[in-house]
């Protein structure tokens, strides 16, 4: 089957490069509108959007129209009860087809949103607001990152929440956040009402646009220009229905929930962009020829290994996405969050998370690296802005250096596959004894005696408890 393009056969890959086999009718069927609708409104936006850095209002709305910002949630409350295999797909064609910064709201969108639905059952505000979202097309953002921990956003060092009458005080300062000032709800994480200085002592809270100070139109980076990420500020009271799940729910939602979703939107959203690199690539060196040699670009033996290796990477990381979602999928019920109202305590989704980390290593890996290769074959042409691929480039960084960073992603999956799942010590709670010998070893008597001095004037105030 021939993809076609606004009427004209596609330009890229053929579709006998996509797994096609991981779709159902319905999926390949919505695959199709998608990639319509990329070329009527969501690509043209992307230029715009990154000239003049205007955040994507339009391609949110028109996500809306085909029942996309409420993907993931249950048919119960009016949305598409979308699978996992779906999700990836539908974030691929957004970034390969349309715009990559509109894919990182999505991302970030849909990330929020399952938090969500993870405890929607239990929360009439939330069963409230999910028919909502569609239908007015609001677009959410998940803020977890937090000023000093950098890669590690699952450790809120400057957040809390405590109960006050009505409702909760909740005080977060987020160092990143997509759709900064421009969504219209809110998911976030703080340290817990109740907490005394255990960091996986987490809660979630839902929060609206009035209630939060973001930083709209200071997005300023070199590339995704459209999402609009930035800082964020919370200082307020909300209601007591506005925490999501109970206290303390925190880290169970970043395992079964939160963490999962976002892996595979890295991946769909990240092998979509080094995709639609190679697809404009494409597009330029079989067009391209050298008429001193009566040869196109993509004659060259050197334009093919480099194409070959680059097809083979980002298939190879496509694969891993889709089998992933499709596992997961076959865990939970065809991709259900039903599943928790019937066991709240339920972490079919949990199991799969160092394969869920490496999908973002991959994914965004592939997309920074073959970026650079395809500019190359395309020589000086790749720099102009009117090959439509400097851009792709410029947006192709970005996924590196996003939380997790791909160094902490590495380290994590090296630790876990040398020492076991036990060895993550993900809120630094574990003492690594070893290297605190080795170093009091290097201290003389006055040295050690500081420490002890240090140490005790630290334990009398708790004795004195």
């Amino acid at each position: 089957m021939t993809r076609t393009w606004g009427g004209e056969n596609w330009f890229g890959l053929g579709e006998e490069f996509d797994p096609q086999w991981f779709l159902s009718a319905e999926q390949k069927e919505l695959q199709k509108e998608l990639i319509a609708l990329c070329h009527d409104v969501l690509r043209p936006n992307a230029i715009e959007s990154d000239r003049n850095g205007t955040y994507p209002r339009q391609n949110v709305e028109a996500l809306a129209k085909l029942g996309l910002l409420g993907a993931l949630a249950p048919k119960k409350y009016g949305c598409r009860g979308e699978n996992n295999v779906g999700i990836v797909m539908i974030a691929e064609t957004i970034a390969r087809y349309g715009c990559p910064s509109t894919a990182l709201i999505y991302m970030m969108h849909m990330v929020a949103l399952a938090g969500l639905v993870y405890r929607a059952s239990s929360n009439a505000e939330i069963q409230k607001l999910l028919p909502r979202i569609d239908r007015e097309a609001l677009i959410g953002t998940a803020s977890y990152t937090d000023p000093e921990t950098g890669g590690h956003f699952w450790y809120p060092k400057t957040s809390g929440a405590k109960r006050v009458d009505g409702g909760w005080h909740v005080f977060k300062k987020a160092a990143w956040t997509t759709s900064s000032g421009y969504a219209d709800w809110y998911v976030t994480q703080t340290t817990s009402p109740n907490f005394k200085g255990d960091y996986s002592d987490l809660s979630v809270f839902l929060f609206y646009k009035d209630e939060v100070k973001g930083s709209p139109g200071k997005w300023d980076a070199m590339g995704m220009h459209g999402n609009q990420s930035g800082p964020v500020e919370i200082d307020g009271v909300i209601p007591e229905n506005r925490m999501v799940g109970p206290s303390g729910d925190g880290a169970r939602s970043n395992d079964e929930a939160i963490d999962p979703l976002a892996m595979l939107m890295y991946a769909g959203s990240y092998n979509g962009l080094a995709l639609g690199c190679i697809d404009v690539a494409k597009r330029h060196v079989t067009r391209k020829a050298h008429v001193q040699f009566g040869r196109r670009v993509a004659d060259y033996p050197t334009t093919q290994d480099s194409f070959g290796r680059a097809v083979m990477e980002v298939e190879a990381s496509r694969l891993a996405a889709y089998s992933l979602a499709k596992a997961i999928d076959d865990a939970t019920e065809n991709g259900s969050w039903e599943i928790y109202e019937r066991d709240p305590g339920a972490t079919p989704r949990a199991k799969f998370a160092h394969w869920c980390f490496q999908l973002k290593y991959l994914s965004t890996k592939a997309a920074s690296e073959l970026s650079d290769r395809m500019l190359q074959a395309c020589g000086g042409r790749g720099y102009m802005r009117d090959l439509d691929l400097e851009r792709l480039v410029r947006d192709s960084k970005a996924g590196w250096v996003m939380g997790p960073s791909n160094e902490v992603t590495s380290q994590l999956v090296g630790k876990w596959a040398l020492f076991g799942a036990d060895s993550i010590d993900w809120w630094n709670q574990r003492v690594d004894e070893p290297v605190l010998m080795n170093e009091l070893g290097k201290l003389d008597d006055e040295g050690k005696q500081k420490i002890i001095d240090r140490l005790s004037a630290e334990l009398r105030p708790k004795a004195a408890e």
